[in-house]
């Protein structure tokens, strides 16, 4: 059963980007449907250091008022319609994750 209470958090990790252009195109797009359904930005690129695993070229988080609305925005058409522009020339792996409270 999916919750409405628990946040949901969009995690992606890219391993190769070959359009620049394309990747920015997508963010623009993408940027006011996804705030569209509430969601808020954490990472999005930066300055890291790789202390286990593999180094990806770009980090993004984005956190949702609720999993089903994470989901709800990865699933809808408008989502789909900007992200067809770049993934053709980038490849990512994307979760979507349901949040948890330890209060």
């Amino acid at each position: 059963m999916v919750s409405m209470t628990k946040k949901g958090y969009w995690v992606s990790v890219y391993t190769k980007i070959e359009n620049e252009e394309n990747l920015k195109k997508y963010s623009e797009l993408a940027t006011p449907v996804i705030r569209s359904f509430g969601g808020i930005p954490h990472v999005r690129g930066g300055i890291h250091k790789i202390f286990e695993g593999n180094n990806f070229v770009r980090t993004v988080v984005w956190e949702f008022p609720s999993y089903a609305r994470a989901l709800e925005c990865r699933n809808s058409k408008e989502y789909q319609d900007s992200w067809s522009v770049a993934k053709e020339t980038t490849v990512r792996h994307m979760q979507v994750i349901e949040g948890f409270s330890t209060e």
